[in-house]
C-alpha cells in the first residue's frame, strides 16, 4: 500500500483520500479512524465546569439515573445527550451498544472473554471490564472477530 502526505496552505482544505480496489473491512476501519480523529465533544467535568475533550479518548458512554456520562482515561464527563443519541451519532466511529446502559468504543477495546449465560466481558485498554449482554454479544463478536458487519 502506498501512503503519501502533501502539505497544503489552509486547514479548510485538509482531507484524507482513500483509493482502493475494493472496500474491505480494513478500509472501513481506516475511514472510521480518520472520521474520529479530531472530533471534539464537551461535557461537565467533576469540577462543575464545561470542558472539551476528544471523541477518540472516550472509552465508553454510560447511562446512570437518566444521565449520560463519557468515560475517558482520566476523567468522567456528564453529557447533554441521551444514550441512544450517542450510539447513533458515533456508530460510524466504532461506537457500539454492548448493554442497555453502555455504548463502548471498539477502538479502545483490548479483548473479549466469555462470561456466564451467553454474555461476554469487554476488557478495555484502561483495564476496565464491561459486561456485554446476550442481546448485543453476537453483533459485537461479529464486528470484532469477523472484521465488520454484513455489507450494507
Amino acid at each position: 500500500m502506498k501512503v503519501s502526505i502533501r502539505k497544503i496552505r489552509k486547514k479548510e482544505e485538509e482531507q484524507v483520500i482513500i483509493q482502493c480496489v475494493e472496500i474491505t473491512s480494513q478500509i472501513r476501519d481506516i475511514h472510521s479512524y480518520c472520521l474520529t480523529k479530531g472530533v471534539e465533544l464537551s461535557g461537565m467535568a467533576e469540577c462543575q465546569c464545561m470542558q472539551r475533550f476528544l471523541l477518540e479518548d472516550v472509552y465508553y458512554f454510560e447511562a446512570v439515573d437518566e444521565k449520560v456520562f463519557a468515560y475517558t482515561e482520566k476523567q468522567i464527563y456528564e453529557m447533554k445527550m441521551r444514550l441512544y443519541e450517542a450510539e447513533q451519532a458515533y456508530e460510524r466511529n466504532h461506537f457500539v451498544r454492548c448493554s442497555k446502559s453502555v455504548v463502548l468504543n471498539l477502538m479502545q477495546l483490548d479483548s473479549i472473554s466469555p462470561a456466564l449465560n451467553g454474555r461476554f466481558f469487554a476488557h478495555m485498554k484502561n483495564g476496565e471490564k464491561l459486561m456485554i449482554s446476550r442481546q448485543y454479544a453476537r453483533k459485537i463478536r461479529q464486528i470484532v472477530m469477523g472484521g465488520g458487519e454484513d455489507e450494507k
